[in-house]
Parts: C-alpha cells; sequence; structure tokens
C-alpha cells in the first residue's frame, strides 16, 4: 500500500521528518521545498492533495517485470506475466528467479503468452544476473546515470524503463524523465504551454525543483487524472 506525504498534513498521525526506508529522501522535506520553489508546481500539489509512493523492492523482479509491460495495457501483460509465474511454479509475491526463468524451454515460455522478443529480453536479464555480470546489490551505491547505463546494458531496457526503475524501486528523489508522454502533457497542462514541451523546456522549468524532480514528475503524472506508470505492474 503506497505511504503518503503532504507538507501540510501528516496522513492522520504526528511524524518527524525523517528519511523514508526505501525513498532516497524524506517526502515531506521535499514537497515542502516544491512548494516554496515553484508557485505554478504548489498549485498542482494543492489541487492533486498528498503525495504517496511505495516503491517496488528487488533489482530482477523489478526489470523483469518492466519487460513484461513493455507495450502493453495493464490487464494484458498482467495476465501473460501471471501465465509464466504459474508455469514457472512460482507466484507474484514469490516471483522466478533468473536460474528458472532460463531453465525453462522456450516452447514453455511462449505457451504462457511470451512473444519471442520479450523472451529474448527476459533470457538476457536473466543470464546477466545469473553469470553476475548483474546483481541485486549493485544499483544502491551507483549515481542515477551510472544506474541508467548499467540497466540499458540489458536487451529491450531502455534509458525511459531505467529512469521508472530509479523512481519507483530505487526511490532515487531527482529523475526527471523528459521523453515521457505523460510527464511532457502534465507541463503543458500546468505551465499553459502552447505546444509539448521540449526536453530543454522541460529541464530550465524543472530547474527550481532540484534535488526532488522525481517529486515534482510524481505531480506532474497524477494532475492529469492518469495511472503512474508503475500503477498495474
Amino acid at each position: 500500500m503506497a505511504r503518503c506525504y503532504s507538507a501540510t498534513s501528516h496522513c492522520g498521525a504526528a511524524r518527524r521528518a525523517t528519511i523514508h526506508p526505501v525513498l532516497r529522501y524524506d517526502p515531506e522535506a521535499a514537497v515542502a521545498h516544491l512548494r516554496s520553489a515553484d508557485p505554478v508546481l504548489a498549485r498542482v500539489i494543492d489541487s492533486v492533495g498528498q503525495f504517496a509512493m511505495e516503491p517496488r523492492d528487488g533489482t530482477f523482479r523489478s526489470l523483469a517485470r518492466a519487460i513484461f509491460f513493455q507495450q502493453l495495457a495493464g490487464p494484458a501483460a498482467h495476465a501473460i506475466m501471471n501465465r509464466v509465474l504459474v508455469s514457472l511454479d512460482t507466484d507474484d509475491k514469490r516471483f522466478f528467479t533468473p536460474e528458472q526463468l532460463l531453465a525453462a524451454s522456450d516452447e514453455q515460455l511462449r505457451t504462457a503468452g511470451l512473444s519471442r522478443q520479450k523472451l529474448a529480453y527476459l533470457r538476457d536479464l536473466s543470464e546477466k544476473f545469473a553469470s553476475g555480470q548483474l546483481n541485486e546489490g549493485e544499483f544502491a551505491s551507483l549515481e542515477d546515470e551510472e544506474v541508467i547505463t548499467r540497466a540499458s546494458s540489458v536487451k529491450g531496457i531502455g534509458r525511459w524503463t531505467a529512469e521508472m526503475f530509479l523512481i519507483f524501486s530505487l526511490g532515487r528523489p531527482d529523475v526527471l524523465p523528459v521523453d515521457d508522454v505523460g510527464v511532457q502533457r502534465g507541463f503543458r497542462q500546468a505551465y499553459g504551454l502552447p505546444g509539448p514541451p521540449t526536453p530543454e523546456e522541460m529541464q530550465r522549468i524543472a530547474e527550481p525543483w532540484r534535488p526532488y524532480r522525481s517529486v515534482g514528475t510524481w505531480y506532474m503524472w497524477r494532475s492529469l487524472g492518469v495511472a503512474l506508470p508503475e500503477e498495474g505492474r
């Protein structure tokens, strides 16, 4: 369940400003900073309400799920992923390991609904984790751009997927995914732009948000009343 945070409300209970155990920042401090740094964003925050996000844990699991959900609507991706999990005698709580995926035949995984392309991506991800080229613990100590480079070494994972991994799995505070269409729409609506903003415009507008651009990004998504990229996964 997502936890909620507000610069003016404590979600029904008093709390001291502390670093969240999974997020890499204090959410209340982030919202307070954004309110004071950008009056337009302050109005968005008032309209949207409390910040609520609970990052997922597990590097392999998070990246594997991202592959399942690429270019598919949530229900369809869920259905395929669940069939794969069942075929591997696992479930969403007890996710499959790299070794389990590699031990399964192509026929078994294709019968569960995986496309040839996504099967190749998941095998590449699993091979990199099984061989030690990537590991669960390494990403926590890397800078954001290093995480993007390492994650993007997997077939099928590009910058956008790596940025979602930074925001929703590693809980990084200062990520601005300028290629995300939803974030672009949020900027256009909130700031009254005549057309889709360029990456340079988004970076300029969001400069005062530093070091909490991930939270500002969350508000851009929420201002549209749409599901987050991570929701439904």
